[in-house]
Order: C-alpha cells, then structure tokens, then sequence
C-alpha cells in the first residue's frame, strides 16, 4: 500500500497511539505539539477494558503492571481523618480478571511517545493555525512551520481542540458541562504518606483526595461544584489556585496543609469537567479522536483507554480502507459512535455520585461503598460500568501483533 501522509495535533494519548498504528500499517505519521515538550503531571487514571486491549496489542501491558500502581483500597474519611466508607482494590482487579492499573495519565502519555520515538516526525513547539481542504489533500498553516500538505488532518489535541474549533466551530456549541472543575497538582516530600492507598475526603458538592507515587511525591486531586461563568481562564494560575482556597479552606480533614504545597506548585492542571457531544467526528480530510471527538469526561474513568480504542479502529479502517479516507471515517464513526455514546451517558449518570451535592447523596454514597466488598454487590454495582460492550476488531496490520 502506498503510504499516505497524516498530521497529528497532539501528543497525549491518542495521538501517539494512533500514530504507532498508521506506522504499522505503512502510513506516514506526522506529530505536531503545541508543548515544546511532552506534556508531565496530571492525575491518576484507572486503566482497563479494551484500552488494555490495545495496549496488549503494543506489547505494553508487562511495562504499565511494572511502572503502574495498583491500588489497594480506596479510603473514604471524615474531617479527622477517620475511615467512612471504601472498598479493597481487588474488588476492581476480580471483575476485570486482573487486567486493571492505576498510573498517571502524564506517565502513559510518555510511554506511548517512547514507542514511536525516532519512528515517525514529531514536532513540537508548534501549532496549526489554519487548513484548506481540496480533492489532493489539506494545505496546513502553522504559527512556526512553513505551510505543508497531508492526505489527512487529525485532530488528537483534548477537550479544548484547536483543530475541531478551525473543522466544526466553537466550543460552546459542543460541550456539554457537568456542573464541576477538577484540578491536579503533585508535591514532594507530604506526609502523612498511605501506599497504595486512595484517600478521599468529601463535604456536600466537593471531594479532595491524595494518593502516593513514587519518589515521595504525592498526587492531590480537587472536584467541586461551580458554575462555569466562575472559573477562571486556563492561563490564570494563581486565579485557580485562589478559588481552590476558596473552595477548601475550611473543608477541614489535611486541606491546610494540602494548600500550602499548593503555594509551591509550579504546574497545577485545572479545567472544566465537560463532555464533548458531535453528531459526526469528521469533515472531508479533518477528523477526530479522543476528547477532542467525544471526551467522556474526567468522570467517566476511561477516557484515555478510549481514546487508545478510537485511535487503533481509526488506523484499522484506514488500512482497510486503502486508499477510501472518506468510507474509513464513515465507518471508524459508525463503530464507535454507540458505544462511546452509551460510555458518555453512563458518566453523566455518575457525576452525582462522584462528588454529592447533599449530606445525605454523601452518607449514601459511603455506605454503599462498604458493601462492594461483598462480590455479588460488587458485581450488581461495579459490573456494567467495567464491561466494554463492544468486539474489538483484527485489522490487516502485517507488522503488528
């Protein structure tokens, strides 16, 4: 198959993923990143499903059990600190036959970039300004580069996609807020320290929670309630870190002195908890893939396997395809389309049990959680959410599996 050139906007998750799947299957892969280096930080994702799936097919799965974490219990306390509700890790571990970890997003963002590194171009510090799309392909423009030509322009550039802003329009007529931001930040040296231990604190319509990584960091993580006219701009730091204070400072249990390492943290992540809602993922020779295509929300858990997922049926159906862009980009929507749909829902439906907005949505929430310990509960609670309602297709990669 003569080999077709394809830009990437991105490099997280999906965009190296989907650039190791073209390269295997005899496309030119191109990355431009607006970072002048892989992005760090973050939080900690849960990794399972058919995003396990993918990256088995890589041949990643024995370094993410290695470099991962694998929690063993998520803690739930009061004010003081004492135990009100939570479960063992394993609960997770026996309904997915073991094949779950924990790791930050920022870390299997880096593991996927080392295994195209030197396989395929990569630019960074760079970012697309504009396209023309013709029957030959699409002339880019870039705020560095000179203009360039590519048979087809992905967008894998996240929640705030540039490339779907300049194919289908602005954001807001896109996205469906949650009702919630969330924010990151990691700091060395913390104590108390709990191994492997997810602990989380919650009042009515907030929850804050820490979890231990190695080299004595540790990870904080803030989920609040907030109307989205007051949530400060994506580049206003200290605005963010003032509403956090704000939000947290009499929220009682470690917030005192989780905000005073916040004073330190030089790159703290804070956004919108939103959805992406698109009838269509493509336009002519511009198309998308994960949050940017149908981000589930950081309340769905899954969004990075899915855009893994996304990425290895996009490079599947383009191989198959040979030569067809237009019948691959039907049909990489109409395989996903439901099932990503049904993903979105579910975590719309969660988003009040992730952090209730009542003391009494909170004792519930705490409660039940006691009973996961038990399998058939587990199961009857836990199940649907973890099964991935969809048959992960083989594709004719000859230098892949």
């Amino acid at each position: 198959m003569q080999a077709k050139s394809i830009l990437i906007s991105g490099i997280g998750v999906a965009g190296p993923t989907l650039a190791y799947w073209l390269a295997e299957c005899g496309f030119a892969p191109t990355l431009v990143e607006r970072s002048p280096s892989p992005r760090t930080g973050g939080y900690v994702i849960d990794f399972w499903g058919l995003g396990y799936d993918v990256a088995e097919r890589m041949g990643l799965t024995p370094t993410l059990m290695h470099e991962g974490y694998h929690v063993e219990e998520l803690r739930l306390v009061d004010g003081r600190g004492e135990r009100v509700g939570g479960f063992g890790g394993g609960v997770f571990r026996k309904l997915t036959g073991g094949r779950y970890v924990s790791l930050q997003r920022s870390d299997l963002a880096a593991l996927l970039y080392r295994k195209i590194e030197g396989r395929c171009e990569a630019i960074f510090d760079d970012w697309i300004t504009g396209f023309e799309q013709g029957r030959d392909g699409v002339k880019i423009e870039f705020a560095r580069s000179p203009m360039r030509r590519f048979d087809l322009l992905v967008g894998a550039d996240g929640l705030h996609s540039a490339v779907r802003g300049l194919a289908f329009g602005s954001q807001d007529r896109f996205e469906r807020y949650l009702g919630y931001a969330v924010a990151a930040f990691e700091a060395r040296g913390y104590r108390p320290r709990d191994e492997n231990v997810y602990v989380s604190h919650s009042l009515p319509g907030k929850q804050i929670a820490r979890f231990a990584l190695r080299d004595d960091r540790t990870m904080f993580l803030f989920v609040f309630a907030a109307a989205k006219n007051r949530l400060p701009g994506s580049h206003d730091a200290e605005a963010q870190k003032a509403i956090l204070r704000s939000e947290f400072g009499r929220a009682g249990w470690e917030c005192p002195q989780i905000l005073a390492a916040l004073d330190d943290c030089q790159d703290l992540y804070f956004d919108r908890v939103s959805q992406i809602r698109l009838n269509q993922w493509s336009r002519e020779r511009v198309t998308l893939i994960g949050d940017a295509a149908f981000c589930p929300s950081l309340l769905a858990g899954q969004g990075s396997a899915l855009a893994m997922v996304a990425a290895y049926v996009l490079a599947g159906e383009l191989a198959k395809a040979d030569g067809g862009i237009q019948r691959a980009l039907a049909r990489y929507h109409e395989l996903l389309g439901p099932f990503i749909g049904d993903k979105q829902e579910a975590a719309e439906r969660f988003a009040g049990s992730f952090a209730p907005k009542s003391h009494l949505g909170l004792f519930i929430r705490n409660q039940t959680t006691k009973l996961l310990g038990i399998p058939l509960v587990a199961r009857l609670v836990l199940g649907r959410s973890l099964l991935d309602r969809l048959d992960l297709p083989h594709y004719p990669m000859p230098r892949a599996y």
